[in-house]
């Protein structure tokens, strides 16, 4: 996530803020192609829990499904086509299609950003701060999400991401 701070919302600043942390983009990353998650709604978990803010499991499949056909069918597919840029494809000469590449990949970022921008405006609609501390609503939301998704998340990567989010 390679874009100015200053534009777009609370939210969208965090991500990218705790994207940069060491450790997390891979963290992120792993989650997404090992478990199927959506980043952004991975983040958007966690930017509610520094809130205190606790999502409970039909609140999650709410947030879930909000995003999926966003992310179903604008961002992935433009993930999968800047991925497969990356190796040489074929007909395109290698420096031609790297600059497609790279736009692509800008046009992701901005995918991305959107989403992010239409979570935070359902921010409103989801449960205040229940008193839970930043930490344990972070955990908390994660481990839903998970749950929601029908999976477990590698406990390494959630303490991966709890810990680079409360050193914000």
């Amino acid at each position: 996530m390679d874009a100015p701070e200053e534009n777009g919302s609370p939210f969208w600043r965090f991500s990218l803020a705790t994207y940069r942390k060491p450790g997390v983009a891979e963290a992120c990353l792993a989650l997404q192609d090992g478990h199927g998650v959506d980043v952004n709604v991975l983040l958007f978990a966690m930017w509610l829990g520094t809130q205190g803010r606790r999502l409970d499991a039909a609140e999650m499949r709410r947030v879930l499904d909000a995003a999926a056909g966003w992310a179903r069918d604008v961002v992935v597919p433009l993930r999968l086509v800047r991925r497969r840029l990356k190796d040489a494809p074929p007909l395109v000469e290698p420096a031609t299609a790297q600059a497609f590449r790279s736009e692509v990949k800008r046009l992701e970022l901005e995918a991305e950003r959107l989403e992010q921008e239409a979570l935070f405006g359902l921010a409103a609609m989801l449960p205040a701060s229940d008193g839970t501390p930043p930490t344990a609503a972070v955990r908390a939301n994660i481990e839903t999400l998970a749950q929601a998704m029908g999976t477990a998340f590698p406990a390494a990567a959630v303490e991966r991401l709890a810990g680079a989010v409360m050193q914000l």
